[in-house]
């Protein structure tokens, strides 16, 4: 097995390569997208925290939405390719950055808003100088979140010809070739879990010292 393994690796480097860097690609900017569309909407829902709260109980529904169904429904309206598998994984990345954007401001003390307010602080400074930094690492927790789960799931934007290493674990499938399957499933694990701690190291060293938990 071992040497099959090998074999495959040495023939598919090529391959590998490409769908290794498309993959990233794929699922990096995927959740960057998210993160520039989920934190200014956390934001603004905490200074309406009612609607917000509704707001986030239908993005929890859509969300439990089989990512097969949600490909489904874009492929007629975009057709297939990466755009298509990029909106997809953009709108299944907001829901956990926004939760955790609304969650971490939500829960700031009233009271250090009250100070900073009662100090002759404006909204923005309010915001940039107590709110985030305290919300900061849940908001990147939510962020981790995101990443974890569409490295994992942008295997499936090649079933629309989003390409990514699951080109590689289709072929593997198609032809019931286990050393294929491995070719394209340890890199998918070894991603998630580079991409879970690194975003956990980019947290702490965002964090201020004080708050860093």
């Amino acid at each position: 097995m071992m040497n099959n393994f090998i074999n495959v690796l040495q023939n598919n480097q090529e391959l590998l390569l490409t769908s290794l860097i498309n993959h990233i690609w794929l699922s990096y900017i995927s959740v960057l997208m998210g993160i520039l569309v989920a934190v200014p909407v956390g934001i603004a829902l905490t200074r309406r925290r009612g609607i917000g709260e509704k707001v986030l109980a239908v993005l929890g529904v859509l969300q439990t939405v089989p990512s097969m169904v949600m490909f489904g429904i874009f492929v007629p309206l975009a057709g297939i390719g990466k755009f298509t598998a990029m909106i997809v994984l953009t709108l299944y990345s907001i829901l956990p950055i926004l939760r955790n954007t609304f969650t971490g401001i939500a829960e700031v003390p009233d009271d250090y808003v009250e100070a900073a307010t009662g100090m002759g602080m404006t909204g923005i400074q309010v915001l940039f100088k107590i709110e985030l930094p305290i919300a900061l690492p849940v908001i990147v927790t939510g962020i981790r979140l995101a990443g974890v789960y569409i490295t994992g799931w942008a295997t499936l934007a090649a079933i629309i010809g989003g390409g990514g290493l699951g080109d590689i674990i289709f072929i593997g499938l198609a032809r019931y070739n286990h050393a294929m399957l491995l070719l394209g499933t340890i890199p998918v694990c070894l991603l998630t879990i580079v991409t879970s701690f690194t975003v956990g190291k980019i947290a702490l060293m965002v964090t201020p010292r004080g708050l860093r938990r």
